[in-house]
């Protein structure tokens, strides 16, 4: 989905009602924004949108559709096990499959924000970096360093025999920070994914953060609590980076304070392991 398929607007098509509401009301609304959620956070089905929600009001289902991308990651690390695999190994089968779910929307965002922040002399400068397709040597250094921390958490995780739980909670969590980030921040560019996704509600925010966190308690309240701190310490360093250098927030910031979320995450769950 590119830039000009989530313009600010998002208003319904005709005959729809006010702001995209379907007329099935508000039960018929919810599920388009989840549609909406699983179509902008994925590359799976979602069918066809019947109304046209804002990208803001889909903004409480990204944890439940970041619950579904870990889900399928552990399945693929469980299976990896099953067959014979090492922990390690089944830790690159899991983001394997990660990645090929969300066609590694996050990670690109990631070297798109080590590239421009990295390269760039100007806010003007950075954000015209971090358009490039084009990927520089901090780029695919961040997002091979990512890759491989990663890795690591998620294989201590399945040697611990709490793999699923911590795919699943981690994946929704880092993604329960991203409103948060969307209702606080202001949009650094005037058109792109920020553009679109800014302005989210705080109550909106307040859901999704709820529910990442519901999603962490299975790995115990006592690590849930100390991993929600990591990553919501870590979502809050890129987004104050961003602020100073480009004044707010792109799709490519949103990106790079998931994965660094995780990764605070699978550290934190790492370090309590051990």
């Amino acid at each position: 989905m590119n830039d000009g398929d989530m313009n600010d607007g998002g208003e319904g098509h005709g005959g729809e009602g006010h702001g995209g509401v379907r007329p099935g009301g508000m039960n018929g609304r919810r599920i388009e924004e989840f549609r909406l959620a699983v179509m902008f956070l994925t590359r799976l089905p979602a069918g066809r949108l019947s109304g046209a929600p804002k990208m803001a009001d889909s903004a409480w289902a990204w944890p439940i559709v970041g619950a579904g991308v870990g889900a399928i990651a552990a399945l693929a690390a469980a299976s990896a096990l099953w067959l014979g695999m090492s922990p390690a190994m089944a830790a690159l089968v899991a983001l394997a499959a990660g990645a090929l779910v969300t066609g590694a929307m996050h990670e690109d965002g990631l070297g798109d924000v080590a590239d421009g922040f990295g390269g760039g002399d100007t806010a003007a400068r950075k954000l015209d970096i971090m358009r490039d397709s084009r990927v520089g040597s901090y780029g695919v250094l961040a997002i091979v360093l990512a890759m491989l921390f990663r890795a690591e958490g998620i294989a201590t995780a399945l040697g611990h025999g709490i793999g699923a739980a911590a795919l699943i909670g981690l994946a929704a969590a880092s993604r329960a920070c991203l409103p948060a980030l969307l209702a606080l921040m202001p949009a650094a560019r005037t058109d792109g994914l920020g553009r679109a996704a800014a302005k989210v509600a705080p109550r909106t925010a307040r859901a999704a953060l709820a529910m990442g966190a519901l999603c962490l308690l299975p790995l115990g309240f006592e690590t849930a609590l100390a991993v929600a701190v990591a990553m919501a310490l870590a979502a809050t360093s890129i987004a104050v980076l961003a602020l100073r250098q480009i004044g707010g927030q792109t799709g490519d910031v949103m990106g790079a304070a998931q994965i660094l979320a995780e990764i605070a995450g699978w550290a934190t769950l790492a370090a309590m392991c051990w």
